[in-house]
């Protein structure tokens, strides 16, 4: 089991000046002054190839225990360097201390996600975190394309199956003014629940699965425009 550590960095957000002040403390932690020219390497992830990756990762350190790997715009990674980082990770905390900087985190992209258990996460300048109220919007709406974009964001950012339902109930209980909708509503929420707790479905399905259901709701309901999204 990987676990987590202060190997692996995550930076998210526009504010670089409070990166690179973030990035020196973990300079500082690390290495000293006369050879951390030499124990750190910029890459950028636009133009970055695995190999490239994979021949910095083998560099020893120099009067350090570790070497400092930053890849800025990580956003851009090739899937095959994201596909390698999670496979190595272990290898990769033995070997080094890997900062990866996010201009900004795409939504369908979960790659951050599957790395959250194991990174340290640090958010800078305007990175506006989703939250349950703005998923119920878009699905009072009938907007299903955007309630999945801001459930995979919940889930990417961390947020746990138990909490997003709990969020929505919530919404939901605060209008009262069309009991059976409710009445529906909390059924499909139900049904979700067990699924997940039965292990019928994995969370992140069975919420989608949910998301589909409640958008189509409003739309047998009120007539809403048909939400156009996943099947």
């Amino acid at each position: 089991m990987v676990e987590k550590d202060n190997s692996i960095h995550l930076f998210i957000g526009t504010d670089s000046l409070s990166k690179d002040t973030q990035l020196n403390k973990i300079k500082e932690s690390l290495l000293i002054k006369q050879t951390a020219d030499f124990n750190l390497d910029t890459l950028y992830g636009r133009e970055l190839a695995l190999k490239d990756f994979q021949e910095k990762i083998l560099l020893l350190p120099v009067k350090a225990k570790k070497r400092i790997l930053l890849v800025r715009q990580a956003q851009a990674l090739k899937s095959e360097i994201k596909d390698f980082i999670l496979k190595e990770l272990k290898s990769l905390q033995k070997r080094i201390v890997l900062v990866l900087d996010f201009d900004h985190q795409e939504p369908k992209d979960d790659f951050v996600r599957k790395l959250k258990n194991f990174a340290q996460i640090s958010y800078f300048g305007s990175v506006k975190l989703p939250d349950t109220f703005g998923l119920n919007r878009h699905i009072e709406s009938g907007q299903l394309d955007a309630a999945l974009r801001v459930l995979n964001e919940l889930l990417t950012h961390g947020e746990k199956a138990e909490r997003i339902m709990g969020g929505l109930r919530y919404a939901w209980e605060r209008d009262i003014r069309r009991p059976l909708e409710l009445k529906r509503k909390l059924k499909l929420l139900l049904n979700c629940d067990l699924e997940i707790k039965r292990g019928k479905l994995k969370a992140e399905l069975a919420l989608e699965k949910l998301v589909i259901a409640l958008c189509s709701l409003k739309i047998a309901l009120f007539g809403l425009r048909k939400p156009q999204g996943k099947a």
